[in-house]
């Protein structure tokens, strides 16, 4: 039986996650999982936050049970800090499952015309986003580091107040909404 990978796509909007989360679907036959999609469906034009962790918890929660069940899985949003990696990487090594991070950066001015064309040409697919949100975003963003992207560096122990990286998956995705 061969063992299953994790993808993780890391990125600011409008950097490629998307497309390349669909072709390592097709590549790799993963199930993808694109967070987007899902807070489309079912808030249309609202975004709220809350939701969104929600969401992306869940969506989690399914991924490791397809990794479980020796099935590929892409997760498909941000990932921007670097204890969301850990905690998915611990996830996927405590399954038995392999984990690869695919890191997806742009210049801001590139980011900002591909944001506006798919505003443009594909309302339905995503939100209104200011260049002082790109900016703020871009400023919290933690980059992956080369260990990380190619697996060689080990993963990290949990934040301070977390006993295990499980117990900070629950606190930083939670079961519903509040």
């Amino acid at each position: 039986m061969r063992r299953p990978t994790l993808f993780l796509t890391v990125g600011l909007p409008c950097t490629g996650k998307t497309t390349a989360a669909r072709c390592i679907e097709i590549e790799h036959q993963a199930l993808r999982l694109t967070k987007d999609e899902w807070v489309k469906a079912l808030y249309g034009h609202d975004n709220p936050t809350s939701a969104g962790d929600v969401i992306e918890g869940r969506l989690i929660q399914i991924g490791l049970r397809a990794l479980e069940l020796g099935n590929n899985v892409v997760i498909d949003y941000g990932l921007w800090s670097r204890d969301e990696r850990s905690a998915l990487r611990r996830a996927a090594a405590d399954l038995g499952a392999a984990a690869e991070l695919r890191y997806f950066e742009l210049a801001p001015a590139e980011q900002r015309r591909r944001a506006d064309r798919r505003l443009a040409e594909a309302p339905h697919t995503t939100w209104p986003m200011s260049d002082e949100e790109l900016a703020e975003w871009a400023a919290f963003i933690e980059i992956p580091t080369p260990g990380e992207l190619d697996g060689s560096e080990p993963i990290d122990d949990p934040p301070a107040g977390f006993a295990t990286w499980d117990e900070w998956r629950e606190h930083r995705w939670p079961p519903a909404v509040s």
